[in-house]
């Protein structure tokens, strides 16, 4: 999945997965996307948008789409280090959904679980 695709047949069930994750997320902790790691000459209004599509978190929409075994662990694999915002909401999302979370990037392997990192925030 690459943030804005919408080949996938579910597309708009991913994304409104996702997009009702950033509610629950912004609602139970206020959180704010970090736009000082988008690099675009944009808006500064408009920098939030494409932090929301990160490649992090498609798939965890996705997972949480297809499968509501609360009980399943969600695993997604991107081949470039997790970004710190990706990260600290990832770390968030599984405290709102209460599933552990595995992200493995290029370097480590990230358990996210109960709003923490198995990394202590160190990556």
């Amino acid at each position: 999945m690459e943030p804005g695709d919408w080949s996938h047949p579910s597309s708009r069930e991913i994304f409104e997965t996702l997009e009702e994750l950033m509610e629950k997320v912004n609602f139970f902790f206020c959180y704010v996307p970090d736009t000082k790691l988008v690099l675009q000459d944009i808006n500064e209004g408009k920098k939030e948008m494409p932090l929301y599509y990160h490649s992090e978190k498609l798939p965890i929409a996705f997972a949480l789409w297809k499968n509501s075994n609360r009980n399943a662990s969600i695993r997604t694999f991107k081949n470039l280090i997790v970004c710190s915002d990706c990260h600290s909401w990832i770390k968030l999302v599984s405290k709102v959904v209460q599933r552990e979370i595995i992200a493995q990037d290029a370097k480590r392997f990230h358990h996210f679980k109960d709003g923490f990192c198995s990394c202590g925030d160190y990556w």
